[in-house]
């Protein structure tokens, strides 16, 4: 079976776990509820919520790579919890494993992040998932994963549950369905609850409320994949409820005759800003189904009733609105999902957001961590260097070099394309935030200038022959292009405007060989991720369904150089 419980589109395509998943298996007498939470940071107002529904964590550590950056995020928030943790090296059959240095590496981390004696002592076992083979010793394949359910059952301990008591159930996860609406899903604490049984919805941040009363009209158990309705359900199972129209998470759910509000986790503040707004382009509403400040608007705020680290902000324009996370890629997912559900919007380019400490103005400080050949290292330092990056370890792996360097936000913004030139593709990059510190000054965002399209039209071979003379092009001939929209990067630092609609003026005289074809060189295939990170202060992305297009703020190229000057 292919990728079970990563079934979403985007999360195929990129091969990363964007939202937490739920499931269930049976094993022998025992139902072991099994939760799979993203490891990349951007999601981590995913990860901080699910660990108060487990009792124990599984680390799935690569047997190549080693524990990565976004490792070090979960993991500690984990330990704070005080969960026990079973270490699993997976991919022990892959031919560059490197199994003896990854334990040291997983033992490493687990002491860097103060875990306790209990903690560092934690089990280990050796997999192949493709296989499904488990053993408890490195130089063991094992025959199947029984290893692993043993040590699930003897190791984590069972939910600690009291039947007896009134029911309280804490929600850690939004589900969204046309039918029924909002679906709650957490783990029952205590007690039990039936089908239509009265319930009070409070909430321990909003102590001064009143409790809001309900009833549990459908109550689902995690049955595999599926869903299974159940009519009641005991304390320690994991279970979704319908019937509450305005459940938000971090609200505790009770029994009438008890109403008590579980604490929940603060979840971290968002580090990224970037505005959305109407798109007001020549070709504005040609492509999308929603357009309007309206519809963008309920879409955004939708999002914020499943994803709690994402927080959204009206504006004083009113087709405009400031959403900010924890990061480009979690925000680049929601552009790219809104965009697949036939949205139109234009988005700016991405902002940090500082916070006063002591009377300082702090910025988001990320750790960042590339593996990169032995040759490249010193390019990648220098332009590191350049972007206010201290390095902090520096670690030779066979022919490679692993280094460490704290480096503010906006530093990272722009660098991956020149990461992976440096390295020549073969670099890997990985951030993870943090903390704040004082703001370390200016930090250029882009040393190139835009080639920008002059007036609108369609591109003619013609003009991107002359144009192409003086940079990269991200258009190819027979393009739709208007005033403003940039088209390419100039080797300079600063923009240029080209004539791209420009045709041949054809006259009487011809010479043998003077209309031979025009060579153009392949237009540069921007992705979103690309775009976002090309974005300059003064420059806007345009997302459709169908396109992606890069703007000035000002298209009028005269009001644009009025502006410029003003400066």
């Amino acid at each position: 079976v292919d990728r079970v419980m990563d079934s979403g589109d985007l999360e195929r395509e990129r091969g990363i776990t964007i939202l937490a998943k739920n499931t269930a298996i049976q094993y022998g007498d025992t139902k072991i509820n099994i939760v799979d939470t993203p490891g990349h940071a951007d999601f981590g107002g995913e990860v901080e919520r699910i660990l108060k529904m487990v009792n124990g964590v599984i680390l799935l550590v690569d047997a190549a790579e080693g524990p990565m950056p976004q490792t070090r995020f979960v993991l500690s928030k984990a330990l704070e919890l005080g969960h026990r943790v079973i270490v699993v090296v997976n991919k022990i059959d892959r031919p560059d494993q490197r199994i003896y240095e990854v334990i040291n590496e997983c033992g490493d981390l687990l002491i860097d992040l103060d875990a306790t004696d209990e903690q560092l002592d934690s089990p280990m076992l050796f997999c192949s998932a493709r296989q499904g083979i488990c053993s408890y010793h490195p130089e063991d394949l094992g025959t199947d994963l029984k290893p692993l359910f043993e040590t699930i059952l003897n190791y984590i301990p069972a939910p600690e549950a009291d039947v007896e008591q009134p029911f309280q159930m804490l929600v850690s996860s939004i589900d969204y369905n046309e039918f029924v609406g909002r679906i709650a899903v957490g783990r029952i604490e205590r007690g039990t609850i039936k089908q239509n049984q009265e319930i009070v919805v409070c909430n321990y941040h909003d102590a001064g409320a009143a409790p809001k009363k309900a009833k549990a009209v459908s109550i689902y158990e995690f049955d595999g994949l599926g869903k299974k309705t159940v009519t009641e359900s005991s304390a320690g199972n994991i279970i979704a409820m319908s019937g509450i129209g305005d459940i938000t998470i971090g609200d505790t759910i009770c029994a009438s005759s008890a109403v008590e509000a579980l604490p929940f986790v603060k979840i971290s503040a968002p580090t990224l800003e970037m505005t959305f707004s109407v798109n007001d382009s020549p070709f504005a509403g040609k492509e999308g189904k929603f357009v309007t400040s309206r519809q963008i608007r309920e879409r955004l705020y939708r999002e914020t009733l499943k994803d709690v680290s994402l927080r959204v902000t009206d504006t004083d324009r009113e087709t405009a609105f400031n959403v900010a996370g924890r990061g480009e890629m979690s925000l680049s997912i929601l552009i790219e999902t809104m965009r697949r559900e036939g949205y139109e919007f234009q988005v700016s380019p991405a902002r940090v957001l500082y916070k006063e400490i002591d009377g300082k103005t702090c910025e988001p400080i990320e750790r960042l961590v590339v593996d990169v050949p032995g040759d490249c290292v010193g390019s990648v330092i220098e332009k590191l260097g350049q972007r206010k990056a201290d390095m902090v370890e520096m670690t030779p792996v066979g022919d490679r070099m692993k280094i460490e360097f704290l480096i503010p936000a906006r530093g990272l913004f722009g660098y991956r394309s020149d990461f992976l030139t440096d390295t020549k593709g073969e670099g890997i990059m990985a951030s993870v935030f943090d903390s704040y510190a004082p703001y370390k000054g200016d930090i250029s965002r882009r040393g190139n200038g835009s080639i920008i399209s002059f007036e609108t039209g369609e591109s003619i071979t013609y003009g991107l022959f002359n144009a192409q003379e003086r940079g990269t092009l991200f258009i190819g001939a027979g393009v739709q292009v208007y005033g403003g929209m940039v088209i390419g990067v100039s080797p300079r630092s600063e923009d240029m405007t080209v004539n791209v609609c420009k045709k041949k003026q054809l006259t009487n005289t011809r010479a043998s060989g003077s209309d031979e074809a025009l060579r153009l060189v392949p237009p540069k295939q921007m992705s979103l991720e690309q775009c976002l990170e090309f974005l300059a202060d003064d420059e806007l992305l345009e997302v459709t369904p169908k396109s992606l297009r890069m703007r000035k703020s000002i298209l009028d190229h005269e009001k644009r150089m009025k502006a410029l000057h003003k400066k």
